[in-house]
């Protein structure tokens, strides 16, 4: 599977809290989440997001509670992965659990800039900033993880294996 977009790129210890505002927790619409995403740390973000675009953070991405809401609104808004220098160990849960695709990357995560143009290879786990002709070797996940996300997550997963 191949992720193809723009980067919107944000620094480190981004927390559920800017990724979701807790005021909008009182919904379950995932539009809704996802209208309400990264607002408080980046007021356009929703309007700018293109389908299939890739958001990049620094260390400790998705620290803060442990709320699902956070990877929900970031998957809904239109992001196909988020790359990271590392992620907060429940958000990194959370996001296989819904389906959202990540990927660990000090390097990447270091040189990527705001609005390059990337393409990740989930298989290989290959990151190619197209903007700066450079590539990064990111961990990719096994095959059993990557189906998960390509099913729209777990619970998912589990109804399709069971034939429903």
């Amino acid at each position: 599977m191949i992720a193809h977009g723009l980067v919107h790129k944000y620094g480190d210890n981004i927390d559920t809290d800017v990724i979701i505002p807790a005021r909008y927790l009182n919904t379950a619409d995932h539009k809704e989440l996802a209208a309400h995403c990264m607002e408080d740390i980046d007021t356009g973000f929703i309007k700018k997001v293109k389908p299939g675009d890739i958001l990049v953070g620094g260390a400790n991405f998705g620290c803060g509670s442990s709320r699902e809401h956070a990877p929900i609104a970031i998957k809904e808004s239109g992001v196909s992965v988020v790359i990271a220098a590392t992620f907060a160990r429940i958000f990194y849960r959370n996001a296989i659990n819904i389906g959202l695709a990540i990927l660990e990357c000090p390097q990447a995560s270091a040189e990527i800039r705001d609005g390059d143009e990337v393409e990740v290879d989930f298989d290989t786990g290959l990151i190619t900033d197209r903007t700066l002709g450079t590539t990064y070797q990111a961990q990719p996940f096994p095959p059993f993880i990557q189906d998960i996300i390509q099913k729209g997550g777990l619970l998912r997963s589990l109804q399709s294996s069971k034939g429903e």
